[in-house]
């Protein structure tokens, strides 16, 4: 099953689209299809990809790390998406509209990127240095994917939960979900991205974002590091609409809450946290109208199709060795194609 969508990584790994990759396709509680490519790293010396080794997850830290916790402060009656930033901050007048429900998909005008590092010495004013930058659009007025504004939710998160980012996410995502390899800062090596600006050296095991490495390496839009095994019970999770075993890991309203369409009338559809199929995403145009998920900078991505329960988790570390390769934006909508091809030509499981 799903012999030519396997083909299309294994060819992706030989082109060099990404050094190494590892794919898991399931429906739902059962996975169909798990296969891993290639090494560590492209020069010595490295081992093998195996479904236990760490990719840096990037921008799917959002999902996995952020917005989970963010969800667990919603259901225990800590947050609501109706909160402003003057709850928890002194924020200047231009940013006293911006809401939970703003960060969340990506509507609060907030910059899309810029370098901490740049706008303050300080880790501990990460913060401040956002709120004090300039908006780049109108609060409301549109979609403008902000990995600031996800470091800013981060930041509100360790407020409401008195704890760090990353304790929080082994204690309310990763523990939970039986994620054991999961985690922000590992000890061990991972698959490598770029060279280090710095030492010369790949980044092997340590962030490839500059402003989650600035931060210490626990931020709120980047750092988790995981494996094919712990983020294919993550995509089952969402599968199965909240739930793993007889485990409710996100009730029913909250898993409708995540996945609804907020931003229909903007350039992309987002939920909380979320990006939602329909207007020429990764996912390609075979999924739903109803399907959601997230990619990650350095070559990850995530897709769930609620209607038939179908998931794909696809993990390489394509920033390896340079981030200039950009080929597998085509490719993960090629792919996802084939995948869904494939799924409907077989008979369901």
């Amino acid at each position: 099953m799903f012999e030519l969508s396997i083909k299309m990584v294994e060819n992706g790994v030989r082109k060099g689209i990404f050094p190494s990759a590892a794919l898991a396709i399931g429906v739902r509680d059962k996975v169909l299809a798990r296969k891993t490519w290639g090494n560590t790293c492209i020069d010595p010396p490295f081992s093998a990809v195996n479904s236990q080794t760490l990719y840096d997850m990037a921008s799917l830290s959002k999902i996995i790390g952020t917005s989970m916790v963010a969800f667990h402060m919603i259901e225990s009656g800590k947050l609501s998406l109706y909160d402003h930033l003057a709850d928890f901050f002194s924020v200047p007048k231009e940013k006293e509209n911006i809401t939970i429900l703003h960060l969340m998909t990506h509507t609060s005008g907030i910059a899309a990127h810029f370098l901490l590092s740049e706008e303050t010495a300080d880790p501990k004013d990460a913060a401040q240095a956002v709120l004090e930058y300039p908006l780049a659009g109108p609060v409301g007025g549109q979609t403008i994917y902000s990995c600031m504004g996800y470091i800013l939710l981060g930041k509100i998160l360790e407020k409401i939960g008195d704890a760090p980012l990353d304790e929080m996410a082994g204690k309310y995502v990763f523990r939970p979900l039986g994620m054991v390899r999961t985690c922000y800062c590992p000890s061990g090596l991972a698959a490598c991205t770029e060279r280090d600006p710095v030492t010369g050296r790949y980044l092997c095991g340590v962030v490839h974002d500059e402003n989650a490495r600035f931060l210490g390496g626990v931020s709120g839009n980047a750092g988790v590091f995981s494996t094919l095994d712990d983020m294919t019970r993550f995509a089952s999770m969402l599968a199965c609409g909240g739930t793993i075993g007889s485990k409710t890991v996100l009730s029913p309203p909250m898993m409708a809450a995540a996945t609804k369409n907020y931003t229909q009338d903007f350039s992309q559809n987002r939920g909380l946290g979320f990006l939602l199929a329909g207007k020429g995403e990764f996912m390609g145009d075979l999924f739903s109208r109803e399907s959601f998920g997230h990619t990650g900078f350095t070559g990850t991505s995530l897709a769930v199709d609620p209607t038939n329960g179908l998931f794909v988790v696809l993990l390489t570390n394509r920033v390896h060795p340079t981030r200039k390769n950009s080929r597998i934006i085509r490719f993960r909508r090629l792919l996802h194609n084939r995948i869904a091809s494939e799924f409907f030509s077989v008979p369901s499981p």
